[in-house]
C-alpha cells in the first residue's frame, strides 16, 4: 500500500501534518511508502483533482498501482492507528 499526503506546507496546520507523518514513521510505515506533495505544486493540483481533494489537506491510501482505497480530508487528521491499519491491508 502507498499513502499520499497532499497539503499546503505554509499553512496553520502544516506543523500538525508534519508531526502526523513523523508518527507514521514511528509505526513502521516506511518513507518509501509515503509520498508528500505540496497541494499548490503542479503535481499536487493534479493529484488533488484525481482524488477529489477539495480542502487544503488530504491523505489518500492507495494500493501499489495507485487504485484508491481510503481518504481523509480536512484539517481533522485521522488517528495514526487508523491509517496504519489501511496501510497494512
Amino acid at each position: 500500500m502507498k499513502m499520499l499526503v497532499i497539503y499546503r506546507p505554509k499553512s496553520e496546520y502544516a506543523r500538525r501534518v508534519e508531526e502526523f507523518i513523523r508518527d507514521l514513521y514511528s509505526h513502521d510505515i516506511t518513507q518509501e511508502s509515503v509520498q508528500i506533495v505540496d497541494i499548490d505544486s503542479r503535481e499536487g493540483i493534479a493529484l488533488a483533482s484525481i482524488y477529489d481533494i477539495m480542502s487544503g489537506l488530504g491523505i489518500v491510501v492507495t494500493d501499489n498501482v495507485g487504485s484508491y482505497i481510503k481518504d481523509w480530508q480536512g484539517t481533522d487528521l485521522p488517528l495514526v492507528s487508523e491509517v496504519t491499519a489501511y496501510m497494512r491491508g
